[in-house]
């Protein structure tokens, strides 16, 4: 079986690629999923995106003992299925800040550069704008959820002293407001349905799920496909042009190193043979820490009233309703320093008892919201544990390893508990589960150390400027791309969906060689930037 691509993982990245490669009827395109179609109607459903975790749509992978948590091991769920951890998340869609991708510090990748990849990508209901696109495949809506407590966390953030804002992806990014998501009438718009699923129908364009691959073949230090799995039947699929790996921010680096391309040490000492001594691969690892903040109370809109029949007919008839709900509706952005110049915290904010990483049963009508660190100075890894392809890797996030980022989880928590003393959350904050003993640093450092858990955004582990290129190729071998969130070589402030989306957009341009857009003009932005 031989095509002119082949992209391993169609998740968040891979869908997005096989359905702008093969808009060119003169080339072949195979796209490998693990894991199963998308068919299941809870990942359909946006509220039961917590009925995923842990089933066979989930890698259900966990971090090694973190030593700053206690030796904690954090959950860290990711899609394993048609449209990865984008038929798996919240659908919250967030690009980032500017400041973000400037940083970065790469030819091709400042913001103004990837501003139209987010852009063509988009339909936004509100219509297009400098900053929105419209008639994209990617629904990009307004929650249709709408629960009051989520209104009055926006209100108790403005009592709080911090702006309202109503578009987190427009000019500024600080304030407090709803999140857009990435629905289509209350249905969630994941990469599978977006891009891929309006695709199947070509003649070039194949999809195989349920086929693990455990290795890239390369020959004369060119990538020329891929070996793998679909229960005991070995399968080879052979790349004319490239092979492209989308399997994320755990599994590309992992595959790199099956395949011979990684640390040279570890790779001898698992007996794989090295084809690149690369030892960046696996490293950088980033991630957002969520500082939970859980109030019970006795008003009857929590989550827990989702499935009653009047919601379901809502839900099947209107497309609105509870069973829309993406879990944070709302939430803010803030800086906990004066001298930052962006937000290093995000707020999320979700009508339920979001407990033990979303593992745990609600129990009690309550709203969770609590600070994601977004902007950490440490750093993990992802190593191979074992040469089996099948075994999990090794997954180190080593949060907290800086001292500095559990400064300002400390603070950050404390503004938290001003927010849920604010009068617009009287009634929603009637009694704490699991709270801080109090509000000295010493109790909250303890409590960040026994509750902070991850909000599943790991990015880095393939950087460009390291492991890639600027145009994602990876070094040392020919015919070899890495496409998904672990090319970022810092994580964004915000979910990395929806720039893992623009990352694919433009990487379709980059393989097709197909010139860049214009950057976006500083001369087109609105007045009131200046």
């Amino acid at each position: 079986m031989v095509f002119d691509y082949v992209i391993v993982g169609g998740g968040s990245a891979g869908c997005v690629l096989a359905a702008r490669l093969s808009e060119d009827p003169g080339v072949t395109v195979c796209l490998v999923e693990a894991g199963p179609p998308d068919h299941a109607e809870n990942i359909h459903t946006p509220v039961a995106f917590g009925r995923l975790f842990r089933t066979r749509f989930d890698w259900d992978y966990d971090t090694h003992e973190e030593p700053h948590l206690g030796r904690r091991r954090i959950y860290l769920p990711r899609g394993r299925v048609l449209g990865g951890t984008s038929s798996t998340n919240t659908m919250i869609y967030v690009r980032g800040n500017r400041a973000d991708y400037d940083a970065w510090n790469q030819p091709g990748w400042s913001y103004d550069e990837l501003l139209p990849y987010f852009k063509r990508s988009e339909d936004n209901e509100r219509g297009a704008s400098y900053y929105h696109g419209a008639g994209g495949p990617l629904a990009v809506s307004e929650g249709r959820a709408r629960n009051p407590m989520a209104s009055a966390f926006v209100e108790a953030g403005a009592q709080a002293g911090y702006r309202v804002n109503d578009d987190f992806n427009g000019e500024e990014q600080e304030g407090f407001g709803f999140f857009q998501v990435t629905q289509r009438d209350g249905r969630r718009a994941s990469t599978a349905t977006a891009f891929l699923a309006p695709a199947l129908g070509r003649d070039n364009l194949v999809v195989e799920t349920d086929l693990q691959v455990h290795k890239v073949l390369v020959e004369n230090g060119r990538a020329v496909g891929v070996t793998g799995a679909r229960l005991d039947d070995a399968v080879t699929l052979r790349a004319a042009r490239e092979v492209i790996v989308c399997a994320g921010v755990y599994n590309s680096p992992q595959l790199l190193q099956l395949s011979g391309i990684g640390p040279a040490a570890l790779l001898e000492a698992f007996g794989i043979p090295v084809v690149v001594d690369q030892p960046l691969v696996g490293q950088n690892l980033q991630d957002h820490a969520l500082i939970p903040l859980v109030y019970t109370h006795s008003q009857p809109v929590s989550l827990l009233a989702a499935g009653s029949p009047e919601h379901v007919r809502q839900f099947l008839e209107e497309g609105r309703g509870p069973l829309t709900a993406n879990g944070p509706e709302s939430g803010g952005f803030i800086r906990t320093r004066d001298d930052l110049t962006a937000p290093d915290v995000e707020f999320l904010s979700a009508p339920v008892m979001f407990a033990d990483s979303g593992l745990g049963t609600p129990t009690h009508h309550a709203i969770s919201f609590g600070p994601s660190m977004l902007t950490p100075r440490s750093r993990g890894s992802v190593l191979l544990a074992l040469d089996d392809p099948t075994a999990k890797p090794k997954i180190s996030h080593n949060y907290f390893a800086d001292p500095a980022d559990l400064d300002d989880a400390v603070e950050a928590t404390r503004v938290g508990m001003r927010i849920a003393r604010q009068s617009a959350l009287d009634l929603y904050t009637e009694d704490r589960h699991e709270p801080p003993a109090s509000d000295s640093d010493a109790d909250l450092r303890d409590y960040v150390r026994h509750y902070a858990h991850s909000i599943f955004h790991g990015v880095g582990t393939c950087a460009i400027g390291g492991v890639v290129d600027a145009e994602l190729r990876v070094h040392g071998v020919e015919g070899l791309r890495v496409v998904d969130a672990s090319v970022m070589p810092t994580v964004i402030r915000g979910n990395p969906n929806a720039p893992t989306i623009a990352i694919a957009e433009k990487a379709a341009d980059l393989v097709r060689g197909i010139a860049s857009p214009p950057p976006a003009s500083a001369s087109a932005q609105p007045a009131s930037r200046h």
